[in-house]
């Protein structure tokens, strides 16, 4: 009994050193630390992959961080360039990176980027201080001045777009969500147009120190621009802010975490499966992290998956079709 008891646990040892060496095995093309791109402070971007980066880090025992970025259509420039390994996007910046239409790259195709998992929405939201009197769209003041976020960012993108195909004239400004809302309680601006994952930490600071307007969509100008622009219909949950008494209309844009196509395809696996399979950990870092689940990988139709991430929607019954694969 004494020799079987030692050859089971000599075989179990030998078992344990030999996955141990697999696993470092595995690993020699890891990279030995990262980055994730991410946006302005006071923004969800940099909260969620600011909070995402440290959780992988954590899990797989290597460096990692988010790094302050100028948002999703500098992210597609700085993952395509090898200057970041993962970064965060939004589906319209996508589509034009894909199309060689980027504003920081025209004419070229920005086509070492691929899609890793599904994060959440970002809806299109306005804000303005209660004592502006602005509580809709068509109350903006011609001349008014807007913040658009930072240079390059969705907001930025569509935002002024969006409300000039709505008839709003207005000077545009552009910052860091944390100095905007500084401008709009000074009175140097007079509404932010803002495009981020809710609740936007920048308003609910606004609201801690200040009394706001967050100002819907009506359905007329909510139904024109979804005949303009990629986006869908949305509305702003009443109890994401303490200002909403009910839902806001709005409308909104898919994001997607976007990663190095020539990143090793067993370390994209990983760090898929590691956020796909922690979605408690994930709205711990950032409330919107409530839809960073595996069945809204459909909603990217436009960048192809990095292989290692399609393997794990793939074993796990989330299919994507092999052209949608890099």
């Amino acid at each position: 009994m004494r020799k079987t008891a030692t050859t089971v646990m000599t075989s179990t040892l030998v078992g344990a050193l030999l996955a141990a060496g697999t696993a470092h095995a595995d690993r020699d093309d890891w990279p030995e630390s990262f980055t994730m791109g991410t946006a302005s402070q006071g923004g969800t971007y940099y909260v969620y992959g600011s909070g995402w980066a440290n959780m992988i880090a954590d899990e797989l025992d290597i460096s990692g961080g988010g790094e302050v970025t100028g948002g999703p259509v500098q992210n597609l420039a700085l993952v395509h360039e090898g200057d970041v390994a993962f970064g965060m996007t939004t589906m319209g910046p996508a589509a034009e990176a894909e199309a060689g239409e980027s504003d920081l790259a025209p004419g070229m195709p920005l086509d070492n980027a691929c899609a890793m998992f599904p994060m959440y929405e970002t809806p299109f939201s306005i804000t303005a201080l209660s004592d502006s009197d602005i509580t809709s769209i068509s109350e903006i003041p011609d001349g008014a001045s807007i913040g658009f976020g930072p240079s390059g960012s969705t907001s930025d993108t569509y935002f002024p777009e969006i409300l000039e195909t709505l008839g709003v004239d207005f000077e545009r400004q552009n910052g860091g969500w944390n100095d905007l809302g500084g401008q709009l309680q000074d009175g140097l601006i007079d509404v932010i147009a803002f495009a981020a994952g809710i609740p936007i930490p920048a308003v609910s600071q606004l609201e801690v120190q200040t009394d706001v307007n967050i100002i819907e969509f009506t359905e007329e100008e909510q139904q024109k621009v979804l005949e303009e622009f990629p986006v869908s219909e949305f509305m702003i949950p009443a109890d994401t802010y303490e200002t909403l008494e009910e839902d806001a209309r709005a409308v909104s844009m898919w994001n997607f975490a976007i990663a190095g196509c020539d990143l090793p395809e067993d370390f994209v696996y990983e760090v898929t499966r590691i956020t796909m399979e922690n979605n408690d950990k994930m709205r711990d870092i950032h409330r919107s992290a409530e839809f960073t689940v595996p069945e809204n990988v459909k909603y990217n139709e436009v960048l192809p998956f990095h292989p290692g991430a399609a393997r794990w929607f793939n074993e796990n019954g989330y299919d994507i079709d092999d052209d949608m694969i890099r």
